[in-house]
């Protein structure tokens, strides 16, 4: 992977292919967020590289107060489930979904870090039920029984990686910058495994974290690194791939 950078070739007033790789819900409301910042400066190319399957898990036979998520597909998956209508949610988007479902939901504005200090600051009279996918990063469960509150931890989900889409593929084999956000070092180890043999354009990645980096290994490309793990920050990293000017 390229270092951080603010130096590059100048984008062109043509519009900038932006290939959305999450999953198709997320993917469809950033390419709003996308279009309602940036209007017809970018060209985003929905093309999911996980597709999540709902799973029905056999929950603890005991009363729960609260539960907890870390993604909105979380919050789908938990549709069906007689629930506690308490939540604590990972950040905006994943507690706007949550109360559209039906839960009184709150939101850390961060990662599983500050959402298990939030519920931590606010605990739940009784025993806690974190809802995840079968791929996680930060265990909130462990987090939470080591800080000495009851939880446990259901699966209600997995990702099935998806192939890059043809228009993606098209872009991809094209010369001219593409900016490609990255939001999980999942999906960032899959784009690394789905990138073509032909592959020829000027690669620019918004990333969530730091951490992406490194399931990036050998990309080349330039990269912005949101300075907030949210949706607000990755669409202000992207604006910084796009007011990128070459180096003096």
């Amino acid at each position: 992977m390229a270092r951080q950078s603010t130096h590059g070739p100048a984008i062109t007033a043509r519009a900038v292919p932006v290939l959305l790789t999450r999953p198709m819900a997320q993917s469809q409301a950033f390419a709003s967020a996308l279009q309602a910042r940036f209007g017809d400066r970018l060209r985003p190319i929905v093309t999911p590289l996980m597709a999540p399957v709902f799973l029905t898990p056999t929950l603890p036979n005991r009363p729960f107060a609260a539960v907890s998520f870390t993604s909105a597909t979380g919050v789908a998956a938990a549709r069906s489930l007689d629930l506690p209508r308490r939540a604590w949610c990972v950040g905006a988007q994943t507690a706007a979904r949550a109360r559209a479902a039906g839960f009184e939901a709150l939101s850390a504005d961060g990662d599983a870090a500050a959402l298990v200090a939030a519920i931590l600051a606010d605990p739940p009279p009784g025993r806690l039920l974190h809802l995840r996918g079968e791929e996680v990063r930060g265990d909130v469960a462990d987090m939470l029984n080591s800080a000495g509150l009851e939880t446990f931890s259901a699966i209600v989900y997995r990702q099935d990686p998806q192939p890059l889409t043809v228009a993606a593929r098209a872009v991809l084999a094209a010369s001219g910058p593409v900016i490609v956000p990255i939001f999980s070092p999942r999906t960032g180890t899959l784009f690394r495994q789905a990138l073509p043999e032909d592959l020829r354009a000027d690669l620019r990645f918004a990333m969530m974290s730091g951490a992406v980096s490194d399931a990036l290994a050998g990309v080349a490309g330039t990269v912005a690194i949101a300075r907030r793990p949210d949706a607000d920050a990755m669409l202000d990293a992207v604006a910084r791939l796009l007011e990128m000017r070459p180096a003096p």
